[in-house]
């Protein structure tokens, strides 16, 4: 069995311009121990807030919509709502301009995660997926239910919608229930609780709680419901390079920063297509 080596919790953020709340997920731990995840932020934002258009490049982004809605538009002119339960996959790469607003009049509660490129992947071109809830696929477990944004569970699989692969799964159990999630051996990973309490790889997490696991020996993870509990995992291979950020921007060295900042005030950041 996987062991779970240490129990986290959210950094309550407040208010800002962009968000009437805002918590941090993972991220202030540094990145040598989180890799190939760099931060992970939960907001919630209405009308009048929200991302107007930015850039990004080196990394990715795994936006899961957990209320409301969501209205995003790209660079190159591509648009789409998500909705509760829907998850976007982009793919920053050499660069990307995009927007992300809430629609409407509804509120807006997201979580996203920026995932890491390795080096040999940062300049490749921008892309998105949308993935809708109602088109995921769902393994059913004896009092509960996992739905497979990406990787597997069982005989329940998902192609990854991230250019670097990773797992994400939607753990949904009763009170009392159980299940043994298989975890490959190379990969780092943790479980955001989202509602009620369980025992996590033998350790205890409740609402508001992230429970990591580390590469190494045991291919299964095991969740035990003690309350009524969903909880998403994440899961992939540590990427073992230097890793500088600024602001939007996510590569290896300082001069690949500045050169991030020059190719946007040059209007260059975006490739052509």
């Amino acid at each position: 069995m996987r062991a779970v080596s240490r129990v986290a919790r959210v950094i309550p953020q407040g208010a800002s311009a962009q968000v009437e709340r805002k918590q941090l997920v993972i991220g202030a731990e540094g990145w040598e121990k989180t890799t190939p995840f760099l931060f992970l932020s939960e907001d919630w934002f209405g009308a009048a807030k929200g991302f107007e258009e930015h850039p990004h490049r080196g990394m990715q982004t795994v936006t899961v919509v957990l209320e409301g809605a969501l209205e995003h538009r790209d660079h190159t002119g591509a648009n789409g709502i998500l909705r509760a339960g829907d998850v976007q996959w982009m793919t920053a790469g050499h660069g990307v301009l995009h927007s992300e607003m809430p629609h409407g009049n509804q509120t807006a509660h997201t979580l996203q995660l920026w995932l890491n490129l390795p080096r040999s992947m940062k300049m490749i071109p921008a892309r998105y997926q949308d993935q809708r809830f109602k088109e995921t696929p769902i393994r059913t477990v004896p009092g509960g239910q996992i739905h497979v944004y990406a990787g597997r569970s069982g005989e329940v699989s998902h192609p990854h919608g991230s250019d670097y692969p990773m797992s994400l799964l939607d753990i949904r159990l009763g009170a009392g229930s159980s299940v043994g999630q298989e975890i490959a051996t190379r990969d780092r990973g943790f479980v955001y609780v989202l509602e009620g309490r369980a025992s996590i790889g033998g350790k205890e997490a409740g609402k508001g709680d992230v429970a990591w696991f580390e590469p190494g020996e045991g291919n299964e993870l095991s969740v035990e419901a003690k309350e009524d509990f969903r909880g998403l995992l994440f899961a992939g291979e540590p990427i073992r390079e230097p890793a500088v950020a600024y602001g939007p921007f996510v590569m290896n060295t300082r001069q690949e920063i500045q050169q991030a900042f020059f190719d946007y005030q040059a209007g260059k950041l975006v490739a052509q297509r």
